[in-house]
């Protein structure tokens, strides 16, 4: 019978016996059995190696062998020189009286298992085995997408990871910086408020290394205007009215003098008789601008923020204020009151 032949043989006879394993250990790292040096099989504690790294199957020799090989689960990776396996990976290292070692470059979950080195000497066969383990860093592989809701709403965020031992996760409000936490791969915010709106972490960790990934949160919510000012301007002169609004998505402005509209929607020219003036809008801020103020643009405005969750709005009055003081002056028709009832009072006199 042909080696090739012997050895088919032989394999199949180990396989069918039982005969147990080899031991797998990463690069540099000595094997030592456990038991009863006299045993025929042994036992190798489980090997735990890293997901892309080399490693490293050590069978000491001995005695006088006439046959040696290595198998992974029942499939013969090498029968003393000559290799049976067709994975480029696998390759011989040494092979000696004292020692017959292979490598495993690259190693996956794939070469997770089992390994035996089987040896057959002039006296008796002797089969060593070793269970490896494969540890993979976590990657998150499912997480929720960019998230637009209106205040109010229960969101739900969603972070599943693969890895080896099994991730744990973490959740956190980034942006802005707030106290919302979780240790789950699920995090619940019932009725979320603006304030909630912003980046949140999901962090995936295990033995082996860390993966991050954000997701953003965009809290719709209706316009909600900040208080008018009354504005004294002496008449000649330049005047600007200020109207700002928070609100998400950011609202549209509009601005009317009593119940008149001041300008179109789609223009920032004036129409419907007033002339001298211009609006000017920029995100949450609206400016009614009067470049050369008149007699007649004193009086009441109001300025109306829109969005599509709602409106908000809030007035001002446009004064005329003393030029010859410099004083911030006041509401012509309370000055005016004011006069008439001194007035009043002298002539009782």
């Amino acid at each position: 019978m042909g080696v090739c032949g012997y050895f088919v043989v032989s394999w199949k006879c180990l396989v069918v016996l039982s005969f147990r394993l080899l031991f797998l250990v990463p690069s540099g790292l000595p094997v030592h059995s456990q038991g009863d040096s006299q045993t025929d099989n042994k036992v190798m504690d489980n090997i735990t190696v890293r997901q892309g790294e080399t490693v490293f199957l050590r069978c000491p020799q001995g005695d006088i062998v006439t046959h040696t090989a290595w198998l992974n689960r029942s499939s013969i990776l090498y029968a003393g020189e000559d290799k049976w396996s067709v994975d480029p990976r696998v390759s011989l290292v040494t092979l000696n009286q004292e020692e017959f070692t292979i490598k495993i470059e690259d190693v996956d979950m794939t070469d997770e298992g089992p390994y035996i080195c089987a040896v057959q000497t002039s006296r008796r066969p002797r089969t060593t085995s070793v269970h490896i383990l494969i540890q993979v860093p976590p990657t998150i592989i499912n997480l929720s997408n960019v998230i637009v809701v209106n205040e109010g709403s229960n969101v739900t965020l969603m972070c599943q990871a693969s890895g080896k031992p099994e991730p744990s996760f973490t959740w956190k409000l980034l942006s802005p910086s707030g106290d919302l936490a979780s240790e789950d791969e699920y995090l619940d915010i019932p009725s979320i408020s603006r304030q909630r709106a912003g980046t949140y972490e999901c962090t995936a960790v295990n033995d082996i290394a860390t993966d991050v990934q954000t997701v953003e949160i965009t809290v719709n919510y209706a316009p909600s205007v900040s208080e008018g000012r009354d504005v004294g301007v002496t008449l000649g002169q330049r005047g600007v009215l200020e109207c700002e609004a928070d609100a998400v998505p950011e609202a549209d402005f509009e601005w009317y003098r009593d119940d008149r509209r001041v300008v179109h929607p789609l223009s920032s020219r004036i129409f419907n008789g007033f002339d001298g003036m211009e609006i000017e809008d920029a995100g949450q801020l609206s400016k009614l601008t009067f470049f050369n103020v008149s007699e007649a643009d004193y009086g009441n405005y109001t300025c109306i923020a829109i969005n599509k969750l709602g409106s908000s709005n809030t007035s001002f009055v446009l004064y005329v204020q003393d030029g010859n003081s410099g004083s911030m002056g006041m509401h012509v028709h309370t000055y005016t009151c004011l006069l008439l009832a001194i007035l009043q009072f002298l002539l009782r006199f």
